[in-house]
Order: C-alpha cells, then structure tokens, then sequence
C-alpha cells in the first residue's frame, strides 16, 4: 500500500509577534480553506499565546496545530516545535536545545544560512552539531525557507542537513496571509504525532516556493499601513488625566 503524505508548514508568524499582521483565526481561516496543508507550526517570536489560542481553535477549522515558538538565542534563531511551555529567548543555542528538550519538544535551526537575519549556520552549524552527543544536538534544519531572497541559502542549509543526517524541514515564515503554505514540510501520515514522528525518523522532505517580490512588497505595504494606523490612533487618543 502506497504512504500517504501530507503538508505542514512549520514556521507561521500571527499578530502575537510584532512584525507580524494576521490574527490566529484569520490565519486558521486561510490554512483551511485557501491551502491543503494538514498541520500549522505557529512559531511567534518568543512567544507562544498565539500558538496556544490556535491549538485550542484548530479543531473547529479541520487543523492541527503544533504549539512552537521561534526563540531568539544567542547563536541565531531556533525553531521550538511541540512545546508545553514557554522557552525564554537570550540563552546560548545549547542551553535553548536543552530546555526545549527537557519538555518533549523538538529543534529545528530556523533559516539557517539566512543573510538578514540571526541564523545558527553562521555560528558553527556544521561543527557544532554533528550527532546527538553534539554541542548543538538538533532535530532538523530549515533546508527550505520561503522567505529567503536567495536560492543558495536553502540550498546551503540542504546539503549540510545531508551531511549531519537532520530531518529536512521547510516553513513559509510566514508573517502575512498570502504566504502561509508557500514553505512546508512534507511528512507520512497526516497529524501531528505523525509529524513529529516523521522528524525524529528523519522522513521528511522539505519544499515550496518563494515569496517572490509581489508578496514581499505586499507584506512591506501592508506593515506600513499597520504602523501608520497605530501611530494615527496614539497620536489622537484622547489623554487620561
């Protein structure tokens, strides 16, 4: 019998982080009814509320939500997936593997090999990371990122992935509507526990397709339309004696 594979993005942004623009619902509304994604990482920056609200509405949109958070450590940006709690940013990449491990989860080194962004390929990745007595024990590598402008920096972060034998996870990064399903991860089964199981076995594949310049121009526009709107409504907000 043939294996049934489904998509999960692994890497979704809500309003619960600052630089992102879409609530939990409008973005559990898309995911079912505008992709065919199965399962959500929603990964706030340092944060994990929203992932929380969506794992408790998930159910009523035919979803399943992994509760993540994209920690901020001191070596780059770590993709903490099937948390129970919340894991505080500033800490060295290892003591963040360790606290995320500790409670169950998995890691996952986010964008890995991103050039704007704070990325753990830069900081030793494939010396630091090689089998599980490793410095940096991790799960999986972001090897497809729909955010990044160039395609060398997922290609970098899949060949290493190859070379440390880590599962090969993909995300959107999403931060606005258009963008969620654009990266995913490909896994058989079609739940979480199958995902999760899927990483652990390294049986995941990652793919998708860029944001491209429209959809980045269009979350740029609708950014600054949000902060204009937000700095309108301080300006005029009545004051409280």
């Amino acid at each position: 019998m043939a294996t049934f594979w489904s998509k999960a993005d692994l890497h979704i942004h809500t309003n619960y982080s600052s630089d992102a623009l879409a609530t939990v619902e409008d973005v559990l509304d898309y995911a079912a009814n505008q992709t065919n994604l199965r399962v959500l990482a929603i990964t706030d920056h340092n944060a994990i509320d929203g992932a929380l609200e969506a794992h408790r509405l998930a159910r009523a949109y035919g979803l399943e939500v992994v509760v993540g958070e994209e920690v901020s450590t001191t070596e780059g940006h770590l993709l903490a997936l099937f948390l129970e709690h919340f894991v505080p940013p500033g800490r060295s990449a290892a003591e963040t593997i360790a606290a995320v491990h500790a409670q169950g989860g998995l890691c996952v080194a986010a964008h890995p090999y991103g050039l704007l962004v704070p990325s753990m390929g830069w900081k030793g990745l494939r010396t630091r990371s090689q089998g599980p007595s490793s410095e940096w024990p991790l799960d999986g590598l972001e090897c497809f990122n729909a955010s990044l402008r160039l395609p060398s920096n997922n290609a970098t972060a899949r060949s290493v992935c190859q070379r440390l034998n880590l599962a090969h996870c993909g995300g959107s990064d999403s931060h606005h509507l258009s963008t969620i399903g654009l990266g995913y991860t490909l896994f058989p089964g079609s739940t979480a526990e199958d995902l999760r199981r899927a990483i652990q076995m390294r049986q995941t594949r990652a793919e998708g397709m860029p944001w491209g310049v429209g959809r980045t121009v269009e979350y740029l526009r609708l950014k600054a339309k949000s902060m204009i709107r937000d700095l309108t409504g301080r300006a005029f907000r009545p004051s409280i004696p």
